[in-house]
């Protein structure tokens, strides 16, 4: 069978690394002729609104699927009608629009922070009142990576937050005092299996995820992240990989957000699980039987941004496993990233503190 990949960055990349084996072959749709996808694949240039060559793709694959939210979603509703297309179309639209997402987290039960439109000054004023400050202001659509949002520590934030940002649709949300960052991944298949991998911990810097451990065991927030986590499934009949963020506080989960693809916190599950999310997702999607989730010892995952490491000094380190994109080196881009396992926690943390002394270049 032939995938149809609408973006050909990494997760594109890994996503075509792990379906070769089961005996798939792959097509790409991006702007860039030198994505990392072309390593694995062919890519037809275009941009992803491009309708010439979402029909071109259409034509040429048996299902399609994507790596990146910015898919715009009345491009790709005609395809969706022509080809299967997973994940739901729907659920990518929620995906896009931070206070659509938020409140469809609500009608479904999932905690998350306290939030308010905001589409003028005075609405910002009020929303800040209303919910306090601290509080963070952010774009509604096209955020990423500690993009698009503007942090109000004091009253006096709240003119020069909507000066930063006031041109576009905008979300307030309360700040959350966390005492950790985690995540989970799911599976759906087509045939209604599910499967959930253990929740990872992640640790982001300027907003960028910079490291992820996993997994990190508590069987109370796991069971509170897998029931939330299936309610967005059935809520979309979804197949294929779901991620969603949380912010742990007080041994409760709250909710920041989700993302209806494959995801940076998931790339430890490679050598680190028994079945990658890269795997799982391409089975889900063709109806295949899903595979196990279960951890293979402790692992940890360093992204490697803006510069790379020398990749010798990395494989010094034992249990390491290196993966470098071909992206060309540039400020608070991802470009690569290792993975660590290991049998214990306290050996897996004293590899990744190894990893994270190394120069990079």
């Amino acid at each position: 069978m032939k995938i149809g990949i609408i973006g050909a960055g990494q997760l594109g990349r890994m996503l075509a690394l792990a379906g070769y084996p089961l005996g798939q072959r792959f097509v790409f749709l991006d702007q860039s002729e030198d994505a990392p996808g072309a390593q694995v694949g062919r890519i037809l240039q275009g941009a992803f609104d491009d309708p010439v060559q979402l029909a071109r793709l259409a034509e040429e694959v048996d299902i399609i699927t994507f790596d990146v939210e910015n898919v715009p979603v009345d491009a790709v509703r005609e395809i969706a009608r022509k080809r299967p297309f997973l994940p739901p179309v729907d659920a990518l639209g929620a995906s896009q629009d931070r206070l659509h997402e938020k409140t469809l987290f609500g009608k479904l039960k999932i905690p998350t922070p306290q939030f308010a439109a905001v589409d003028s000054l005075d609405d910002l004023r009020a929303a800040a009142k209303r919910i306090g400050i601290p509080g963070v202001l952010k774009t509604r659509r096209l955020g990423y990576d500690g993009r698009g949002q503007y942090f109000l520590r004091e009253d006096a934030d709240i003119e020069k937050a909507w000066t930063a940002l006031g041109t576009v649709p905008l979300i307030y949300e309360g700040f959350v005092d966390f005492s950790r960052e985690v995540s989970i991944i799911g599976v759906r298949s087509t045939k209604g299996e599910m499967r959930c991998y253990p929740l990872s911990a992640n640790t982001h810097s300027a907003g960028i995820l910079r490291y992820t451990t996993a997994p990190y065991t508590n069987a109370s927030l796991q069971k509170q992240a897998q029931t939330y986590l299936k309610r967005l499934l059935k809520h979309f009949d979804y197949a294929g990989v779901l991620t969603i963020e949380f912010f742990v506080r007080r041994g409760k989960l709250i909710a920041n957000e989700m993302a209806p693809r494959v995801h940076n916190s998931g790339h430890w599950t490679i050598e680190g699980a028994q079945t990658s999310q890269f795997e799982n997702h391409v089975r889900a999607i063709l109806g295949l039987p899903l595979g196990s989730t279960e951890p293979i010892g402790h692992s940890a995952m360093l992204n490697f941004i803006g510069t790379m490491p020398d990749i010798a000094s990395v494989l010094t380190v034992p249990g390491v496993h290196f993966h470098g994109y071909g992206k060309e080196p540039r400020p608070n881009r991802k470009i690569g990233h290792c993975t660590v396992t290991a049998t214990s926690a306290a050996a897996r943390d004293r590899a990744l503190r190894s990893l994270m002394k190394l120069k990079t270049s």
